[in-house]
């Protein structure tokens, strides 16, 4: 055998290793992840956390997310409609992880726009005209609130409930949830209970099919 071949055989067997390498490291992560978010299920959900769909579906996702994240403003539009695509099956939660500088204060704004019920719309505006209130992907509070201006609340109580310690507690039971739930990056998402095996929305969709097919 000539020593080309040889090379060349070596290599192919070193490429073949890392491969297998790679694909056994990867189960052995998504194992992990698996039996810490079934250690914690109770840190999944939280009552009260924004919900959009039925609330007796069998099927929810719950999603980590910040808002100055632009991939979950990318995402936003392609949950609501896996969503619209199950009709009665399906419902997210809202969970907030914010992670990037300045988030905390922006999240404040909305868990207060939820006490109002007006949560949604709120996110749907921060989201749409999220590059008018971050910079460098950081969050510019006033920015956001200023921009919240136009949307029909109450303004005042708005200012006063964002800084109510209860609000303040929702928002560190998240953060202390989703660390428990080994949330490092958003959007994270989980489909009734299991973590995706990749990131992407194939997968998510998948995961939610599956779902489905399980629970009716």
């Amino acid at each position: 055998m000539s020593r080309k071949t040889l090379f060349i055989s070596g290599l192919a067997i070193i490429l073949l290793a890392f491969i297998v390498a790679a694909v056994l490291y990867q189960k052995q992560e998504l194992s992990l992840l698996g039996e810490s978010t079934y250690k914690n299920r109770q840190a999944l959900e939280r009552d009260g956390a924004p919900v959009k769909g039925p609330q007796d579906a069998k099927v929810t996702i719950v999603e980590f997310f910040d808002p100055a994240c632009e991939t979950c403003a990318d995402f936003y539009p392609l949950v609501k409609k896996l969503v619209d695509q199950y009709p009665g099956k399906v419902r997210v939660m809202m969970r907030y992880a914010p992670l990037h500088a300045g988030s905390d204060q922006v999240v404040k704004l909305l868990e207060a726009a939820h006490l109002q019920g007006k949560f949604w719309e709120t996110l749907e505006m921060l989201f749409s005209n999220q590059r008018r209130w971050t910079s460098g992907h950081v969050a510019q509070p006033m920015r956001a609130r200023g921009l919240m201006n136009g949307l029909a609340m109450d303004h005042a109580r708005l200012d006063i409930d964002m800084n109510l310690p209860e609000v303040a507690r929702t928002i560190q039971q998240d953060v202390n949830d989703g660390q428990a739930l080994k949330v490092r990056a958003t959007p994270e998402f989980f489909v009734n209970g299991r973590p995706m095996p990749s990131f992407g929305y194939k997968q998510l969709s998948q995961l939610v099919k599956e779902a489905v097919e399980e629970s009716y």
